[in-house]
């Protein structure tokens, strides 16, 4: 088992994992989200499983509010895949800033995988990854088809790319605005270099949307609904979804 994992090639995702989970309070006054109880385990828990079933090697976590339960937790890794940590501690950077400070320690890779600590996409990563290599741009973003199903649409996809990626807009045509976001990216860390700034905070949905208004947004269509646990009733949804179909741990 160690020599099969061994040579696997190297992925790497980036957990960003630092926020405050205000609407997730009180539970979150004792866990940030990533360690909240969904089903009898930590939510990282299904995180990894899930990341490491799909060829994920290596995790940088992305910590700040509580991040000391997460790194108590997973240590230097669980499911056999490798475990980092960029505390952010108590000045948050939002999402890009938290992904330029990792680049500013240099823990990144030439290019690697970006999910929310709250966030379980279901996403066929292997097809993910080789498909943002193929689009030869700067950042790929798995969509799903949602007409404002799961939440608000916000991406406009077409011919393999994100033509228009947006979270601002009130009311999006619904003929126009039929993707939503699954949760999951893959950037090149000479992107995060050039586009985010070191010195105040700044979001990943800013950076996308910029990318989507010069075509330099890949698209990923998947047909797989994603969860989240960012809201209560998104962790019922979760913990309804693992009872109904509990997944197949790697290990």
């Amino acid at each position: 088992m160690l020599e099969e994992r061994s040579a696997r090639p190297r992925r790497q995702c980036v957990i960003l994992a630092g926020g405050l989970g205000t609407r997730m309070l009180p539970l979150t006054r004792r866990y940030p989200k990533s360690m909240l109880p969904a089903a009898g385990k930590p939510f990282v828990d299904y995180q990894l499983a899930w990341l490491a079933a799909e060829g994920v090697t290596d995790i940088v976590f992305s910590i700040g509010y509580r991040g000391g339960a997460i790194r108590d937790y997973v240590g230097g890794g669980l499911w056999g895949l490798r475990a980092v940590y960029v505390d952010e501690g108590d000045e948050l950077r939002g999402t890009a800033g938290a992904l330029r400070l990792a680049c500013r320690e240099g823990v990144l890779d030439p290019a690697f995988a970006v999910i929310y600590g709250d966030s379980y996409p279901r996403v066929p990563m292997r097809a993910l990854w080789d498909y943002s290599v193929s689009s030869g741009l700067p950042a790929c973003m798995a969509v799903l088809r949602n007409r404002g199903q799961w939440d608000r649409s916000n991406a406009v996809y077409r011919g393999g790319r994100v033509v228009l990626y947006d979270k601002t807009i009130r009311d999006p045509a619904p003929e126009a605005f039929e993707f939503i976001d699954s949760g999951v990216s893959i950037l090149t860390r000479d992107l995060v270099e050039r586009s985010v700034p070191e010195d105040k905070p700044s979001d990943l949905a800013a950076l996308f949307q910029e990318l989507s208004r010069h075509g330099l947004l890949a698209g990923f269509e998947t047909a797989e609904r994603f969860y989240e646990i960012g809201s209560t009733q998104g962790l019922l949804d979760f913990e309804a979804f693992i009872a109904a179909a509990p997944p197949s741990f790697p290990l």
